[in-house]
């Protein structure tokens, strides 16, 4: 039994940058992006979906160096993961790019910048490493936030979904922010089903954070695209757990 709701034509959810999009931006502003080998540029123009995170990051007196991790999930299942070094030659100076296909070859070129690069975490305060950090920080932008909010608790289908107590405090976000997350269920379902997973981020008026998470899928009798809303990610991956184990 359907729970009531407000009715309206389905919506497709606000995707954030697509791997596409994120590939052409990174090689994009990579000053030797030239050096990467056509085979691999080739299986990333297919990727079905992308994760950035920080790996390390060095600033001291203008100076600084960041290395990011790009991967990309590739359709059969394999990932690819490209290097970003981000520095700059002059303390204050606009930074430079730098993309290499392995960590090895990112660990060179960081080198010769003469900055520390392995020193131990205790030794230099300012070297921030991935596992410092319990979890990536959002990126807010403030866009019709509260709207966000209100459009994506009004698509959501499951009896479950957040309820008017959600829907109030989020009535009053002022940003957000989309991200997908990697990550299928564990069984794959019957063939040509898909699934996707995003975290809705919102910022409150008083600096606190509080995060939905929406499951997109195709596991209904015709096959059509429907949108479930949870408030944590462990119920939204559990959802799609139970929905491929009944479409296996």
């Amino acid at each position: 039994m359907s729970v009531p709701y407000e009715t309206e034509a389905y919506e497709p959810a606000e995707s954030p940058e697509s791997p596409e999009e994120h590939l052409a931006r990174l090689l994009g502003r990579a000053l030797n992006s030239f050096e990467l080998p056509d085979e691999v540029i080739l299986h990333l123009d297919c990727a079905l979906a992308h994760d950035s995170s920080l790996h390390s990051a060095y600033h001291s007196s203008g100076l600084r160096r960041e290395t990011y991790r790009h991967t990309w999930l590739l359709a059969d299942g394999s990932a690819v993961t490209l290097w970003e070094l981000v520095h700059n030659s002059t303390p204050g100076s606009a930074p430079e790019h730098e993309v290499y296909l392995d960590e090895e070859e990112l660990r060179t070129a960081a080198a010769r910048l003469g900055m520390p690069t392995d020193t131990p975490e205790a030794e230099l305060p300012t070297l921030m490493r991935l596992r410092a950090i319990p979890e990536p920080r959002h990126v807010f932008a403030s866009d019709d936030s509260a709207d966000h909010a209100r459009r994506l608790l009004r698509r959501a289908e499951n009896p479950d979904r957040p309820g008017a107590e959600t829907a109030a405090l989020l009535a009053t976000a002022t940003a957000h922010e989309i991200t997908q997350a990697f990550g299928r269920p564990g069984r794959a379902g019957r063939a040509g089903l898909s699934y996707a997973l995003y975290e809705h981020a919102f910022l409150l008026p008083d600096g606190t954070e509080i995060s939905l998470w929406e499951v997109e899928h195709t596991a209904t009798p015709d096959g059509r695209h429907m949108c479930e809303v949870y408030l944590s990610e462990e119920a939204a991956r559990e959802a799609m757990e139970r929905r491929a184990a009944r479409q296996g």
